[in-house]
């Protein structure tokens, strides 16, 4: 009988699925081999045949988020037909304040301190990794706008500063008690459009 193949890149995905709550649980920082191993149910010594470090693992776990957090979004604005609704709900991870996306914002929070604490190179080869990634979703839809003749052509510069804003909101709701994100998004985002749609 021919040994069973093992879909390596399948098995580091179950792995992470399997212990992405230990990140909120635990915290990145305190977060140990051993628990991911145990939480998995295989030996210590089997992560390191998927994994490279513990950074490895946490990078896996936040590539599934950012996975159910991309196929989330497209779902839901696949029956939107405005960019401006779009623009919205791409800022619903800093926006909404439910349980669920508080837990995966606090996650967040806690991975930037790392990066900013510890200078993580990897970390920060990461954080490129994703900014293009999101950079590339906002580019798509807002072309999609221009080519309806919704925006006008220039729209397309703003992508940069809509992700950064995006940042600058995460970071202040992270430090102040009292922001308020959802308005200062809002503001932003209804003020940009004044400029940038197509007046009919």
């Amino acid at each position: 009988m021919a040994p069973r193949v093992v879909d390596k890149e399948q098995k580091r995905k179950e792995i992470a699925v399997t212990c992405s709550d230990l990140i909120h649980e635990m915290g990145i920082k305190k977060l140990t081999v051993a628990q991911v191993a145990k939480k998995a149910g295989i030996g210590k010594g089997t992560i390191y045949e998927y994994f490279e470090n513990k950074d490895d693992i946490v990078f896996e776990i936040m590539n599934n988020h950012i996975d159910d957090y991309h196929n989330e979004f497209l779902e839901t604005i696949k029956d939107v037909d405005s960019t401006k609704q779009k623009v919205f709900h791409f800022f619903k991870f800093v926006t909404d304040d439910n349980i669920e996306n508080l837990k995966h914002f606090n996650g967040y929070k806690e991975y930037l301190s790392v990066v900013l604490s510890d200078d993580n190179h990897a970390m920060k080869k990461f954080n490129s990794k994703c900014n293009i990634f999101f950079n590339t979703q906002l580019r798509i839809f807002i072309k999609e706008g221009i080519d309806k003749n919704e925006l006008i052509p220039e729209s397309i510069n703003f992508v940069d500063s809509l992700l950064i804003f995006e940042k600058g909101v995460a970071l202040m709701k992270m430090t102040q008690d009292d922001f308020d994100a959802k308005s200062s998004c809002e503001l932003y985002i209804n003020t940009l459009f004044d400029f940038i749609e197509v007046k009919k």
